[in-house]
């Protein structure tokens, strides 16, 4: 390579660079900023360390973590809050860029609002409602305690809500929601779906052992077994009047 190319090559290095930190905005910005930000357009390093990127340190300079969600950075009440619960408070880590990309163009490579849970204190995290409306379904409205008994941190669906606790779904029991739970009302569930059980013989069957209450199918059956009943007070109490060696013996 010869001398005049290696100096041109070498001019144009230099005045790039001179260019990149006088006018940042213009050489390597990825995109307009957010509205709230536009008044930083020219000014880069607000935000942005050299050779590092945008450094947390420097948001907190006029987002005060105690005030996010309640005041602006402007010290101004917020007139109509994300959320019911300001949760800025109760994050483990102070790392703003986890979260939050403030130039359009970056939208591309990582979506703005990607919020990690993980983030948050467990305490607050297990307070779902904080910042989540209840879904009114009626499955939901029957369920209390905390939404990970069924779902996961990372996304509200698919879910993993175990029907065992209530009535394992085995054999022909393996169907759809709506086969149990008509119009999925998960209020109330009815045995009378399938062509086997049919009141009629539901109420012969009771009847001729003397059971007249059995409304309540999965208070005594708990899966297809029909000859595993669990009665209260009376555990597996059918396998032994069947003839067949209780679990426990």
């Amino acid at each position: 390579m010869s001398r005049t190319l290696k100096w041109i090559l070498a001019t144009n290095l230099i005045v790039l660079s001179i260019l990149a930190f006088a006018y940042p905005h213009l050489m390597v910005g990825p995109g307009k900023l957010i509205p709230g930000h536009a008044k930083l357009e020219s000014d880069c390093f607000a935000c942005h360390a050299a050779f590092t990127g945008a450094e947390s340190e420097r948001c907190v300079i006029c987002h005060k973590p105690d005030e996010i969600g309640k005041l602006t950075s402007a010290g101004l009440p917020v007139q109509k809050p994300l959320t019911s619960t300001p949760f800025h408070q109760k994050l483990i880590s102070s790392d703003c860029i986890a979260c939050h990309s403030d130039h359009a163009g970056v939208k591309r490579f990582r979506p703005t609002g990607q919020f990690n849970h993980r983030l948050l204190e467990k305490a607050t995290r297990d307070e779902c409602q904080g910042c989540h409306k209840s879904p009114k379904d009626s499955l939901h409205q029957q369920i209390t305690g905390n939404c990970s008994q069924c779902h996961s941190l990372d996304k509200w669906t698919p879910a993993t809500f175990d029907h065992t606790k209530y009535f394992e779904l085995d054999r022909d029991h393996n169907v759809k929601c709506a086969t149990c739970h008509v119009r999925n009302d998960y209020s109330r569930y009815t045995c009378y779906g399938c062509h086997e059980h049919t009141q009629d013989n539901i109420r012969r069957k009771h009847i001729k052992e003397g059971i007249r209450d059995f409304d309540n199918c999965v208070e005594c059956h708990k899966n297809a077994d029909e000859h595993d009943i669990r009665m209260p007070g009376r555990e597996r109490e059918g396998k032994r009047k069947h003839g067949r060696k209780n679990d426990d013996d």
